[in-house]
């Protein structure tokens, strides 16, 4: 029987230690991060194990060298001299309200304050009563401070389509932070942590030496589990999982492998497990989207459709590093966001300094698309649960292309008459197809030409040709002329064109389509 311990949520290093949690070792990185600068700052998703590794180092910080038994930190040479530690979480909050933002850093304020016994100062402006606690407890002491701010851009990231909101919290946030720029000779060490680096935020528009380790190699897998990690720590969980789905444990292995593994931050670095996604899928012992359920920006799906990508070719979408790193308030294109935030990762380096993205996993494919659905078709009578997609992918199987070909023709009758545009109606039958679960390859490039979409299910293959405001005669003549069904010549598989057109004509408006089949 499995006796781990899954600290599932908990982001607390000491209670993990002290309650025999499993706990995977990153306490190797405390004296590089020591070494690297006196301002580090560190860009990973959401749920990758940021707070953990910031308790980690106000553990250290604090000198507990009791918590570290048996850990990599306890055999390095390492200074365990306590400092005074103010950290910053930022995690929590309620950063809709106007008032938000400035309740959440006086309450830290408060609580410090109480902490090292420091009399308030400047109580109308809390940057300077910030600053001036930092030199009380420097003069209290006689020892530098170390400041750790977690998730920096929450109060950003979660007002970020009320402009202006997000203006002010940015407002406060420069205000706030700025002050530590004068501050160099009261602090040891500062940590920063979060989900993007907007480049506008004084945080790295003032702290000229500040350093930025996500994109480096030496510090890949600070955050985020590789697979000999997840081995050497969870085997008897993985095993316990396979004997529940009667499997091996090679065979789970691959679907925790599908599901959660694949996020690359460095081009040399190891793949990464989502630790969120993996705690929650040993401890419920069920392969479910748990990441992507916590909670996601929907503004990135809405982004993604309002500018009319196409949702297959998100994979493949090409980033320089410099996109990579910085974000402007303003920018436009959300790929950059996408990549910080956990929905892309770097799938190969094309050139010096340019990047392919995909998703990394299936999970937060699945995920996305899932989000994006609804906003295209934002009324539905029928809501899209799993067994609606189970309808889809269940005539595909069968071999039913005309029971898939009307579902989905009812479908676009709900697309909003002021949004009904080619590129929606193209989205709507891929996002359909893929999120029922049945394979399928958008844009496949042959030598004569590239099919919209090819879809394989059972012992079928459907080969579609969609059209807009033209004709099916013209999109069957397309598949034949273009000889999209040559590469099937010595396959024995069921093939079926599937021609498509949209008419958006008011007093004809919807989906006709013709389907053709035959076996080569």
């Amino acid at each position: 029987m499995n006796q781990q311990k899954y600290p599932v949520g908990i982001q607390t290093f000491s209670k993990i230690i002290k309650q025999g949690y499993t706990y995977v070792d990153k306490t190797q990185y405390i004296k590089p991060l020591i070494s690297q600068g006196q301002y580090i700052f560190l860009s990973r998703p959401r749920r990758f194990g940021k707070s953990l590794l910031l308790s980690t180092l106000e553990a250290y910080f604090e000198g507990h060298r009791e918590l570290f038994k048996g850990l990599a930190a306890d055999s390095m040479d390492l200074d365990w001299t306590p400092s005074p530690v103010l950290h910053f979480d930022l995690n929590t909050g309620k950063y809709d309200d106007p008032m938000g933002l400035e309740n959440r850093l006086r309450l830290h304020l408060e609580n410090l304050e109480r902490k090292y016994n420091i009399s308030p100062r400047f109580e109308d402006d809390m940057a300077l009563r910030f600053e001036s606690l930092i030199r009380s407890i420097f003069e209290t002491t006689g020892q530098e401070v170390v400041i750790l701010i977690d998730e920096y851009d929450k109060p950003l990231l979660d007002i970020e389509e009320n402009r202006t909101l997000f203006e002010q919290n940015q407002r406060i946030l420069k205000s706030f932070f700025g002050n530590l720029k004068s501050m160099d000779s009261y602090i040891r060490f500062a940590f920063i942590t979060g989900v993007a680096r907007f480049n506008k935020v004084s945080i790295f528009s003032d702290l000229n030496n500040l350093d930025d380790i996500s994109l480096e190699d030496s510090f890949a897998d600070i955050c985020g589990w590789n697979e000999k990690e997840l081995i050497d720590n969870f085997s008897p969980g993985i095993q316990a999982l396979a004997d529940k789905r009667k499997e091996d444990f090679a065979t789970t292995l691959n679907e925790l492998r599908d599901y959660y593994d694949g996020y690359l931050f460095t081009e040399e670095g190891s793949r990464q497990y989502n630790p969120f996604s993996i705690l929650k899928a040993l401890k419920k012992m069920r392969i479910d989207p748990y990441w992507f359920d916590s909670g996601t920006p929907t503004f990135l799906a809405r982004r993604i459709k309002n500018l009319r990508i196409f949702p297959p070719a998100i994979n493949g979408q090409t980033c320089s590093r410099d996109e990579l790193i910085s974000i402007g308030l303003n920018d436009r294109n959300p790929i950059p966001l996408m990549f910080q935030t956990g929905y892309l990762t770097i799938g190969k380096l094309l050139e010096e300094n340019f990047y392919e993205l995909r998703f990394p996993n299936r999970e937060v494919e699945k995920g996305f698309y899932q989000e994006l659905l609804p906003l295209y078709v934002p009324e539905v009578s029928d809501p899209f649960s799993q067994f609606y997609f189970y309808k889809f992918q269940k005539s595909l199987i069968e071999g039913h292309p005309e029971d898939f070909m009307k579902r989905i023709a009812t479908l676009l009758k709900n697309l909003p008459y002021d949004d009904n545009n080619e590129s929606t109606y193209r989205a709507v039958t891929f996002l359909l197809v893929v999120l029922s679960g049945t394979p399928a390859i958008a844009e496949w490039h042959s030598y004569k030409g590239r099919s919209d979409l090819e879809v394989f299910a059972g012992g079928n293959v459907y080969i579609f040709e969609f059209k807009y405001n033209k004709s099916v005669e013209e999109a069957i003549e397309q598949i034949h002329s273009r000889d999209y069904i040559g590469k099937y010549e010595l396959d024995s598989r069921k093939i079926y064109l599937i021609a498509a057109n949209y008419v958006s004509k008011e007093e004809n408006r919807g989906l006709e389509y013709e389907i053709e089949s035959l076996r080569l």
